[in-house]
């Protein structure tokens, strides 16, 4: 299940975006329920921001309850996310993510040759709350044998996820498609913990 990934460095055109934090913090240990960049569509082409990581439709009652990943195989009809499948998908970028195996729960890191920043699948919602409204997401994630990971986008994937008017055939076809190759390395442990941050998440073990 991709409950951590990291976003520590990004391109040039990433920043560009508007809606871009002007100070935005490298992150090496981002946790549901916090904070997390979203890039979507805009009538200018994109735009990124900060949202919640944790589906909240507007609709849902208990926000202990806000789903951070989202199934690909039950995208299309399963009620929490169906709608946005359909209107409201985004991309995190991230730079790799974490994965923890084994009965001692060892963890690796999880990142894509030459491709030092990557875009995981998402979908996101907007929930009012008085007079604001704010944006909160889930990553879509795929079967890896035991495992689950999110859906990694390369850059033609991720212009067709992020076109309002891409056909569901090929966006059900992307769900399904085979998965990047991933490069993994073996950690010492020391972003174990949700609260803790800064590079020495990534120490070799």
């Amino acid at each position: 299940m991709c409950g951590r990934f990291a976003l520590f460095r990004w391109s040039p055109a990433l920043a560009a975006l508007p809606g871009f934090p002007p100070r935005h913090e490298p992150r090496w240990n981002i946790a549901p329920g916090q904070q997390v960049l979203l890039v979507r569509a805009s009538g200018q082409g994109r735009e990124a921001g900060l949202v919640h990581w944790g589906l909240t439709p507007a609709w849902l009652a208990d926000l202990s309850r806000a789903p951070a990943q989202a199934r690909a195989e039950t995208l299309a009809v399963q009620p929490l996310f169906r709608e946005a499948f359909a209107r409201r998908r985004g991309v995190l970028p991230a730079n790799g993510f974490y994965e923890w195996r084994g009965p001692r729960r060892r963890p690796y890191w999880m990142s894509v040759a030459e491709q030092p920043q990557l875009g995981l699948a998402a979908l996101w919602e907007s929930y009012p709350v008085g007079e604001r409204t704010y944006l909160s997401a889930a990553v879509v994630t795929v079967a890896a044998g035991a495992q689950r990971r999110p859906l990694l986008l390369d850059a033609a994937a991720e212009a067709l996820w992020l076109d309002p008017q891409a056909p569901v055939e090929q966006l059900q076809a992307l769900l399904a498609a085979p998965a990047l190759p991933l490069r993994e390395r073996l950690l010492a442990g020391l972003g174990n913990r949700p609260g803790e941050e800064g590079p020495q998440c990534l120490t070799p073990a």
